[in-house]
């Protein structure tokens, strides 16, 4: 029995069911020739148990049958031998009779067909007292019981008998027949005959029997398991052939093809599978086209509309410089004009950065830097829209063990993209901003508290221009390239973007990065999973006062007048993270926008 503490400390003496059943070997997992022979080995031996004991039971019985009427024939034979002896015995005085019986019981004894019987002679009145006459083996009348006696003496005219088991000179019990009859001679008497008949050749002979079934069904089932195991390969054979095939498919080698041989039915499956092969190839080779056609194309156009770009850029600049000459409705025409060359810019630059991602032309500019440097200038970047929403964001930096070797530039654009998209739909409400780390990497969590997403919008939300509310108006002209663009950045240092949310509660991004690009880590500081319950989480919660509730001296507040000092501190201590509160998180699942 397990000690209190080792329990308490969940040592190995607690295991679960579920650790349990994973440690049951399931036989459906074993190879499918093993199965094949394991079942075809177990079917035959229980086939043959059953014949060989039916085979064993027929001869046993027909053994003893056999016997049996050997027995009663010779019981027969010597009844009417010993009558006729007697009868010459009529007029004989009790002396010479009694030699007479004690003769014939001794030449009668040990004779017959098969092992030695034994005989008794008793008489059935003699002076008042029944006493043996005559015995060949005094232990025989100790077997006569009294149903036999009984059966003996109400049918005198037949044999009666039973079977019996008595001991051999060697001490084991070996099978016999007990057989007893009723002679009647006039003028002489009337004897109760006894004989026992031994049946140790006929059990020796099952015996034997039995021995040559048994050797036989060895030989059998070794034939049956050599055949089993000749069928399996014949079965399972193409079908390995098949499953490499479909293996090196899903590798990526796409010429993988099957080796078909005959026309039967596997042959028939390595054929289809091979037309799937093929058709297979085909479809990705169009895709594959297609997929490069649609990148050349739109790299092309991209670079093609920068040059209208620029001129139609120059021209807006110049009306826009010159808006208050304008008439009234000019003005607002020029004012939509300049926005809508903005918003064209910022997706002819999507386009290209997508195109070099699809091309391969990326390369990283890495240098070592301080995420939490970073976080604060994406901060001060997105300050003027949340100061216009009335967004409050409550920053958490880690303040040390921040610095890694990344591109600067494509981790702005990260934050920036999760930090406007956060505010973006956000309902107004408050964004939380955190940063931690450990030895082998560092992390950022943005999380809002309003629309929120569902699992299934998580597992779509980096994909281009997917967006999980179609019909909710975009406010700030975004490309739906944004967090797409961001997952590719993430991917190119080696590390992770994640999405998670509930509906109408809010969402959480985080970006896991290790400390040099290609690095390898298996967890992230920080939680993704998470609470969105601001009053139960005190180092999550905003105060309403407009102030961003960070560590002292990095940003001013929203507001535009000082924060006060000891608010300050107190916001401030609640930064860094709580290594013994991260989860390990798998990889992410990469896939669509909000």
């Amino acid at each position: 029995m397990s000690s209190p503490a080792s329990n308490a400390a969940g040592g190995p003496t607690q295991e679960t069911g579920s650790a349990l059943r994973s440690r049951t070997v399931d036989p459906r997992t074993w190879p499918l020739a093993l199965r094949v022979v394991l079942v075809t080995t177990l079917l035959s031996i229980v086939a043959m148990l059953a014949v060989g004991a039916y085979l064993s039971s027929v001869i046993a019985d027909g053994l003893y049958e056999q016997r049996r009427d050997r027995v009663l024939e010779e019981t027969v034979e010597v009844r009417r031998d010993l009558t006729d002896n007697l009868t010459q015995l009529s007029g004989a005085t009790t002396t010479q009779r009694q030699d007479a019986v004690n003769a014939f019981v001794q030449s009668a004894g040990g004779q017959g067909g098969g092992d030695r019987r034994e005989v008794a002679l008793v008489p059935v009145e003699t002076s008042g007292t029944v006493f043996p006459v005559a015995s060949s083996d005094r232990t025989l009348l100790e077997e006569v019981d009294d149903e036999l006696a009984a059966a003996v003496a109400a049918s005198p005219d037949s044999v009666s008998w039973r079977s019996i088991g008595r001991e051999d000179l060697e001490g084991n019990t070996v099978p016999a027949l007990l057989v007893g009859t009723r002679v009647m001679v006039p003028g002489v008497g009337s004897y109760n005959l006894y004989l026992v008949y031994s049946l140790q050749e006929e059990q020796q002979t099952l015996a034997f029997v039995q021995q040559v079934i048994l050797g036989g069904g060895g030989v059998l089932l070794a034939l049956i398991v050599g055949i089993a195991i000749v069928v399996a390969r014949l079965v399972t054979t193409p079908l390995k052939h098949a499953a490499h095939a479909a293996e090196r498919i899903a590798g990526g080698d796409l010429d993988s093809r099957v080796e078909v041989s005959g026309a039967d039915e596997l042959a028939r499956v390595g054929e289809s599978f091979n037309d799937m092969a093929r058709s297979l190839a085909q479809k990705v080779d169009d895709l594959t086209e297609l997929s490069r056609v649609q990148q050349r194309f739109v790299s092309d156009v991209s670079h093609e509309l920068r040059t209208p770009l620029t001129t139609i850029r120059m021209a807006s600049s110049v009306l826009d410089g010159r808006r208050d000459e304008l008439p009234g409705e000019l003005q607002r025409t020029s004012e939509l004009l300049s926005t809508q060359v903005q918003r064209f810019e910022v997706l002819l630059t999507d386009l290209l950065e997508i195109s070099r991602y699809d091309a391969g032309a990326v390369e990283l500019e890495a240098h070592r830097e301080d995420l939490d440097a970073l976080v604060v200038r994406a901060i001060d970047d997105v300050r003027p829209l949340a100061g216009a929403r009335g967004c409050l964001l409550d920053v958490h930096l880690s303040g040390r063990g921040m610095h890694a070797v990344v591109d600067a530039r494509r981790i702005d654009r990260i934050l920036r993209n999760l930090l406007t998209n956060a505010i973006e739909h956000g309902a107004d409400g408050p964004v939380l901003v955190q940063t931690a780390s450990h030895e082998d990497a560092l992390a950022v969590v943005v999380q809002d508290y309003g629309h929120g997403i569902s699992p299934e919008a998580a597992l779509r939300v980096f994909d281009r221009f997917w967006r999980a509310d179609p019909s909710r108006a975009r406010t700030l002209g975004g490309t739906g390239l944004g967090l797409s663009i961001s997952a590719e950045d993430a991917r190119l240092h080696g590390g992770w973007l994640q999405a998670w949310g509930q509906e109408g509660r809010g969402a959480v991004f985080r970006l896991t990065v290790p400390r040099r690009p290609g690095g390898t880590f298996l967890r992230s500081p920080l939680r993704l999973e998470r609470s969105f319950d601001r009053d139960a989480v005190g180092e999550y919660s905003v105060t309403p006062t407009g102030e961003i509730p960070i560590a002292p001296g990095l940003l001013p507040d929203l507001s535009g007048t000082s924060a006060d000092p000891e608010a300050e501190a107190d916001a401030g201590s609640g930064q860094g993270s709580d290594p013994s509160s991260t989860r390990d998180q798998e990889p992410p699942m990469i896939g669509g926008s909000r």
